[in-house]
């Protein structure tokens, strides 16, 4: 009798939460807009809305009025619009209908083997075309739908050497009803042979205008409240990454008490009445730098007085105590070095013979960085070295 007294209470009780949860049900359109990153949530959509990247998307728009692809290579940094670019593509060719049967998105970082090439890849590059119900006349106006299907490979870099070598055969093999876009963030770990069978496309880093004004409109759409500044303060910290940028600028909504736009208040719900309560602050250049993980400048100043030197006695003593501090408060040494290269290079009080000096002591530090050297001996052993070189050591 207890064991089926608690289990009909167990079930009663799952009953409740599921109509309770039916009742909220995460599936409206309002509540995926406000959970979806900002990042899918403002893709472009055509290539009219890919930004600062003009000569690649005029050249595709005409390749779309002529409904006919060549195999593309798109290469350049990270964040700078290639793979929104060929889902645009995508998408203008073949419309919502067709868009799943056309296209086969990987991303090669996960699958890049000569197995995934061999198989999955070939597999899709040889079916042969069919139409679905649902295309009518309407929709071939609307949309070309040119014969042939479409393969993306996203991190096409990081494949192996056999994996782009069995690559080559299936795209000749398969041309005549398969086009392949790679994606890469370096073009020479693509090898020739396979770089040679396509149109190579340029993406550069956003300049401030056009990546601004992008950051801009979607301040506008959340109803953002900026600080002067912030919009610079954002594509600095992100260097050319408007992928970076629009992650920090959501990072720093989340940091006020923004939601969707509207500050979401509900009864019982504290996270929410949180959210309220912060959502009108206004978003400063401060919480931007916090974000990225910045270095104040204040402890930058402390760390160049520091390395100045000394008429008498040696800098070691100051310049250990301000490193000792830098390291305590947690900062990043790629940061700091990074930050401390950018003052070097451009004070103009600097000689050129000297700067040449410091500059070849940043890159022996990066290249023991990225080996796993320990951050507090790198940070004190180039701030002692430079202030060698600036002692005329």
């Amino acid at each position: 009798m207890a064991s089926n007294f608690f289990n009909n209470k167990a079930r009663a009780a799952a009953a409740a939460s599921a109509a309770g949860s039916a009742k909220h049900k995460p599936g409206d359109k309002e509540d995926q807009s406000r959970l979806q990153p900002w990042v899918e949530k403002y893709r472009p959509k055509s290539l009219e809305d890919v930004a600062a990247q003009d000569h690649t998307t005029t050249i595709l728009r005409r390749t779309l009025q002529a409904s006919n692809l060549p195999h593309m290579l798109f290469y350049g940094p990270p964040g700078t619009g290639k793979t929104s670019t060929i889902l645009a593509l995508a998408k203008s060719l073949f419309g919502p209908i067709l868009y799943r049967t056309r296209i086969l998105e990987l991303n090669a970082s996960d699958e890049r083997g000569i197995g995934i090439v061999r198989e999955k890849i070939k597999d899709f590059a040889r079916t042969q075309l069919s139409h679905p119900a649902g295309i009518d006349e309407e929709y071939l106006k609307q949309y070309p739908c040119p014969p042939f299907k479409l393969i993306i490979l996203d991190e096409a870099d990081s494949m192996t050497q056999d994996a782009q070598s069995a690559l080559r055969r299936t795209m000749e093999t398969y041309s005549r009803i398969t086009r392949f876009c790679l994606i890469c963030n370096y073009v020479t770990r693509i090898i020739e042979p396979l770089a040679s069978r396509c149109s190579k496309f340029r993406f550069k880093s956003l300049d401030g205008g056009a990546a601004g004004d992008r950051i801009t409109e979607i301040a506008h759409a959340e109803k953002l409240t900026l600080e002067d500044g912030v919009v610079e303060k954002l594509l600095q910290c992100s260097e050319g990454d408007l992928r970076r940028a629009i992650t920090y600028l959501q990072s720093a909504a989340r940091l006020v008490g923004h939601i969707g736009g509207s500050s979401a208040k509900k009864d019982g719900d504290e996270d929410a009445e949180m959210v309220d309560v912060g959502s009108s602050e206004l978003i400063t250049v401060r919480m931007v730098e916090e974000i990225a993980g910045v270095v104040p400048e204040s402890v930058l100043d402390r760390l160049t007085q520091a390395m100045q030197p000394k008429k008498l006695g040696s800098a070691y003593e100051a310049v250990a105590a301000v490193v000792t501090d830098i390291v305590a408060d947690g900062w990043s040494a790629t940061q700091l070095l990074t930050q401390l290269y950018r003052r070097v290079v451009f004070n103009d009080a600097i000689p050129d013979i000297q700067k040449n000096k410091i500059v070849t002591v940043f890159s022996e530090m990066d290249k023991r960085l990225v080996d796993g050297s320990d951050e507090h001996l790198s940070i004190l052993d180039v701030a002692l070295r430079i202030s060698g070189i600036l002692g005329g050591a």
